[in-house]
């Protein structure tokens, strides 16, 4: 397995906005090698990465990896903040620009590649998570200063059939995520009980996934320990300001360019994008 030769492609696709008609090498046998891939590209993306989205990994694979879960990037330029209009810098400026009032912010997709998007709750941490601390539970992620915002999640990948590929192939390709729409934060959350946060999407008006807080195993505090702690044992431990996106709720729903996704989180806010094609950004 050539580790660069497949971040480079995976990189270069994304710079082009340029679909890829397959994993561009072997997969890797796996997780740490998934993650050398993306610890790579990573380093080629040559952006400051904000957070980390968490994704699940089903049971089939999940007892072979010994994970259940996984990571990947969200770069500091892919962060739409759902209060105001985003302000990206010059190289993605295009892609990441503020739709017409009514129309929501627009979420730049893959043409010819995968794109969803995922109603989730955000951590955002307040403090730096303790550096030499590599194990984590549920528990002890509930004590850590954060605020809870709720968010839309823009899965995607120049690879269509990333997911089905598998857990690996997901990892190698930043934890197929394309960037976060943040919404607002929940005012007092710990005093409220997770199964409170309840969340609807729909897609051009029609419902398409219900769930809540709940509907991650453990609650977003399991993610935000999981996080946590596989960021800490690759040398990337959390600091002030990170945010981790800890799952979809609803649902993975697929987005084609130019239809609209909303999101209401019940007495909390609605959130409204729109999934633009993704240009070149070099």
């Amino acid at each position: 397995m050539n580790t660069r030769a497949i971040a480079e492609q995976f990189v270069r696709a994304r710079w082009r906005a340029e679909a890829l008609a397959a994993f561009p090498g072997e997969i890797p046998p796996t997780l740490d090698g998934a993650y050398e891939i993306q610890d790579c590209a990573i380093g080629l993306w040559g952006e400051a990465v904000a957070g980390w989205k968490v994704g699940r990994i089903d049971a089939s694979w999940s007892e072979r990896l010994g994970e259940d879960r996984l990571v990947g990037p969200i770069f500091r330029g892919g962060v739409r903040n759902a209060a105001q209009p985003h302000s990206a810098a010059p190289a993605a400026a295009r892609a990441a620009r503020a739709s017409a009032p009514g129309e929501g912010i627009e979420l730049p997709v893959f043409e010819g590649g995968f794109a969803a998007v995922e109603a989730e709750f955000v951590f955002r941490l307040l403090a730096d998570a303790p550096s030499t601390k590599l194990t984590w539970k549920a528990e002890e992620a509930a004590e850590l200063p954060v605020a809870l915002h709720v968010g839309i999640e823009s899965a995607g990948s120049p690879l269509a059939a990333t997911n089905e590929l598998g857990p690996l192939a997901v990892v190698s390709d930043f934890g197929n995520n394309a960037g976060l729409l943040l919404g607002p934060e929940i005012a007092a959350w710990r005093e409220r009980p997770m199964a409170s946060f309840t969340c609807e999407t729909f897609i051009e008006g029609e419902s398409v996934g219900r769930g809540g807080a709940l509907s991650l195993p453990g609650g977003p505090l399991a993610a935000l320990a999981f996080a946590l702690q596989r960021c800490a044992r690759r040398g990337r431990p959390l600091s002030a300001g990170a945010l981790v996106s800890t799952g979809a709720t609803t649902g993975i729903h697929d987005i084609r360019s130019g239809q609209r996704a909303r999101v209401r989180f019940e007495g909390i806010a609605d959130l409204t994008c729109r999934a633009v094609p993704a240009v070149a950004r070099r």
